[in-house]
């Protein structure tokens, strides 16, 4: 028996559903609004989930990262009455089961939740609990857990990997976190880097050569293939790889054979796969600047990895690790982060992800190094400018309340006389603009006499002279 929710804002589908589940012998309960959604999942687990996108108080894709994040991750079926391709795709890219068009027939119904609960029970049953080594992995987002959920999983096989992701959100640490945690961990971890092979030696660097094959090969000397024999291939940035050097990678893939330059013979390498891109393969598949048979090799087993700005909850940890792991490798004590330099760095949207968090806080250890307090100061003028730019201006008394050091007078609250006065002026000002300066409709809206309203008017050095004055 599956535990179903519902959080859809008709009514009827929600009835319809939950008479299905009831016929399947299951159980369901439903909610109109993404606020009651939220409270229901902090407080209740559940093994599928219909969920609509467009609802009265927001996106429901919204609360994919929440359900994600539960201690039994349950099967998501979107439902929508409005088909968005870009909306489908980041769904099936965040793990749900399916992503349904209404309307929404019985049977269709009847077969999706049969068919989740039976693979929802299956998983549970049969999936067992993968430590996974990840010390150098910083992060609790649901976004980030889903990456080491996929990436514990492909450990246990030896299946090709393509690690996908924007520049610096830590694509080859996630290749070292994997060959570490295989079954190859004790071999070699052998990295082609694809940005900067050059042509005329590529063969040479990848398959070897024998000695004497050209002028300078004192002695023969083994590939990149074969150093990585037992062990795991990373390729880093395959996208940059030339397209007539593509094939050549395509068959050493496929057999796991090459031939070293001058050698008469075939040599085999068993070497793990695992690929790593910033590029969209497949839009270059489509344009004919990659193979499709190699894309189709190495996609075996995808893993996408967020950028940092979709993360935002896992930047302070990065933050605090990096200030900490600099602070010991220098062997000074560890410097305090004050809520400015927090402020600003929490602001930043990061466009080059955990590689920019890192270099940006080398920047600051040298500008900073004998201080113990790291301010906003510190920081590189581009962030700090930036940053400004994208803030909104916060309160005073918000950003001193930051500081505990700093007592409540320097607040500079007001006497209550003052604050009467002040709000007395502002009254009056607003009778007079009201009125258009007629005092006698000025007095007959406040109450008071004319006198009175005069003496006022002169105490705030208001204009006395109105119309009927």
């Amino acid at each position: 028996m599956a535990r179903i929710l519902i959080i859809d804002d008709d009514r009827a589908i929600c009835k319809l559903i939950s008479s299905v589940a009831d016929r399947l012998g299951h159980t369901a309960q439903y909610t109109t609004d993404l606020e009651r959604a939220r409270t229901i999942l902090q407080n209740q687990q559940f093994e599928i989930i219909f969920l609509d996108v467009k609802m009265p108080d927001g996106n429901g894709l919204d609360l994919l990262p929440q359900i994600k994040s539960s201690a039994v991750v349950p099967e998501v079926i979107i439902i929508t009455g409005y088909w968005d391709s870009n909306g489908a795709e980041l769904a099936f890219k965040s793990g749900v089961w399916d992503y349904l068009e209404k309307p929404i027939t019985v049977n269709a119904l009847t077969l999706q939740i049969t068919r989740a609960a039976l693979y929802h029970s299956e998983k549970t049953i049969h999936t067992t609990p993968v430590f996974l080594k990840r010390d150098q992995i910083i992060g609790t987002s649901p976004e980030l857990k889903t990456a080491l959920i996929q990436a514990a999983l492909v450990c246990q096989s030896t299946v090709n990997v393509l690690i996908t992701g924007e520049t610096g959100t830590g694509k080859e640490l996630f290749a070292r976190t994997i060959h570490s945690n295989s079954s190859r961990s004790e071999m070699d971890f052998v990295v082609v880097d694809c940005t900067s092979l050059p042509e005329t030696l590529a063969e040479s660097i990848l398959f070897g050569h024998e000695k004497g094959v050209y002028t300078g090969a004192v002695n023969a000397r083994d590939g990149l293939f074969k150093m990585a024999d037992g062990g795991t291939l990373f390729l880093d940035e395959i996208g940059e790889l030339p397209l007539n050097m593509q094939k050549t990678f395509l068959r050493v893939i496929q057999e796991q054979n090459f031939r070293p330059l001058g050698s008469k013979t075939e040599i085999k390498s068993d070497f793990r796969l695992i690929a790593a891109t910033n590029k969209n393969l497949e839009k270059m598949v489509d344009a004919g600047s990659f193979r499709k048979d190699l894309f189709f090799r190495l996609q075996t087993f995808t893993i996408n990895l967020p950028p940092l700005r979709h993360r935002p909850d896992d930047v302070k940890d990065l933050i605090k690790f990096y200030v900490q792991k600099l602070c010991q490798e220098n062997k000074i004590e560890t410097k305090e982060l004050s809520p400015d330099f927090m402020d600003v760095l929490l602001s930043y949207d990061w466009p080059g992800n955990v590689r920019e968090v890192f270099n940006t806080l080398d920047s600051v250890f040298t500008v900073a190094f004998s201080e113990q307090t790291l301010f906003s100061q510190h920081l590189p003028a581009t962030i700090r400018i930036k940053t400004k730019q994208l803030q909104q201006q916060k309160p005073l008394e918000d950003e001193i309340k930051k500081w505990p050091h700093i007592q409540k007078p320097l607040l500079r609250i007001p006497t209550f006389t003052n604050h009467k006065d002040t709000s007395e002026r502002h009254y009056l000002k607003e009778v007079l603009e009201a009125t258009q300066g007629n005092i006698q409709e000025a007095c007959s809206i406040t109450g008071l006499s004319r006198s009175r309203f005069y003496a006022l008017l002169k105490k705030h050095r208001l204009p006395t002279k109105g119309k009927n004055s």
